[in-house]
């Protein structure tokens, strides 16, 4: 079976070359704005690349702000900052994520707690993140806190995996009637939609990442989106080191951060978001051909829920078991097809073992037996 499998995405893809997982692809004016970029000699953090970029971002997600950053972490860490998250605060997210979540949880000072994820949109289960409050959290002047530790639990970080959406309005009324702020990790879902509104839009900020692997890149970058008049100005103060604007003095009016993005990365960005709805379309034909085959074999294929349009960033199929996942990653990688497992659960790793967690055991059934498979675009003629 597993050469069945191969044998398709070889089809797919029309090679009989090693196939990458997701490969970048420029084809459209990536070089022409580049070398404009070069040759204005703004090629840092100043330069019209990365405005026209932000622009762009708002005009495609619906967004009031949009504040690009050096990569997509440092776009959930000032996300947490400018949101008001402190050191020991905690900050609930989902144990099968990136561990950039968790990584820029940890640079605020706060606590990770982990709740688990549903089967089916991989994302925070809002049933069991429903349970996990109902029994651990209270409220008191319009403030959430721990029953047992007495932490604030001032904040929420649902990821959008792999592109598929969570279930991000359920999520937001809950993190509304629990006085949490809801940032979403939409790193992996630019182009992914819940009722014709982009994820990443749902929460007090958003945040995506355009790094190399992504389905829009610029090698790296990040980018915050939020509605939220004071949180948009601060989050483009802060990422500026927090310069106050001189015609030539260096005043500074906070503890700021170099997380801006470069002109010349902006440039690519800008070429490559002329290029995202075309991407999208050839994802998710090809994750279409993929849920029409897998259909016929045995294998789960993860697919897209009721009102949901999703960017399909990285194809997964469920195996029946750990050890099926493990001769299937062995097969089709000795065979030239590159196939990666899901990450190690946060919870498991040494960093984030100790912190808190509800039961999660759709996590860990999950992480025995997916499989990511190549997702890269392919353009038609």
């Amino acid at each position: 079976m597993y050469k069945s499998v191969t044998d398709f995405i070889r089809k797919q893809f029309n090679t009989a070359d090693f196939i990458p997982l997701h490969a970048p692809l420029f084809t459209g004016n990536e070089r022409k704005y580049v070398i404009e970029a070069i040759d204005s000699s703004y090629v840092s953090s100043v330069g019209k690349f990365v405005n026209h970029f932000e622009e762009m971002i708002k005009d495609y997600t619906g967004s009031t702000y949009a504040v690009a950053t050096v990569n997509g972490t440092a776009a959930l860490h000032m996300a947490l900052i400018i949101c008001g998250v402190e050191k020991e605060d905690i900050v609930i997210t989902q144990p099968l994520t990136f561990i950039a979540t968790c990584n820029a949880i940890n640079y605020t000072g706060a606590t990770p707690l982990f709740t688990d994820i549903d089967p089916d949109t991989l994302s925070l289960s809002y049933t069991k993140l429903r349970a996990y409050l109902n029994d651990n959290a209270f409220i008191k002047d319009k403030q959430c806190f721990h029953k047992i530790t007495g932490q604030r639990i001032k904040a929420c970080i649902p990821m959008h995996t792999f592109g598929q959406a969570a279930s991000i309005e359920q999520l937001s009324e809950l993190c509304n009637e629990f006085y949490i702020t809801l940032i979403e990790d939409a790193a992996e879902s630019l182009g992914t939609t819940v009722r014709g509104k982009q994820t990443g839009t749902f929460g007090k900020c958003g945040v995506y990442s355009f790094n190399g692997n992504k389905t829009i890149t610029c090698g790296g970058g990040g980018m915050i989106v939020t509605n939220d008049a004071q949180l948009g100005k601060l989050a483009k103060h802060l990422t500026t080191q927090a310069k106050v604007p001189h015609e030539w003095d260096f005043v500074h009016d906070h503890i700021g951060y170099n997380y801006r993005l470069p002109n010349i990365n902006a440039a690519l960005a800008c070429a490559q978001m002329e290029q995202l709805e075309k991407f999208v379309y050839s994802k998710r034909e090809l994750a279409a051909e993929y849920r029409e085959f897998f259909s016929h074999t045995g294998i789960s294929f993860v697919t897209e829920g009721n009102n949901i349009r999703s960017n399909y960033w990285l194809n997964a199929i469920l195996l029946k078991d750990k050890n099926e996942r493990d001769e299937f990653l062995r097969y089709t990688n000795d065979n030239g097809v590159m196939t990666r497992p899901c990450w190690r659960l946060m919870n498991k790793l040494d960093m984030f073992k100790n912190c808190p967690a509800g039961d999660l055991s759709n996590a860990e059934w999950v992480e025995d037996r997916l499989v990511n498979i190549p997702s890269s675009v392919i353009l038609k003629d």
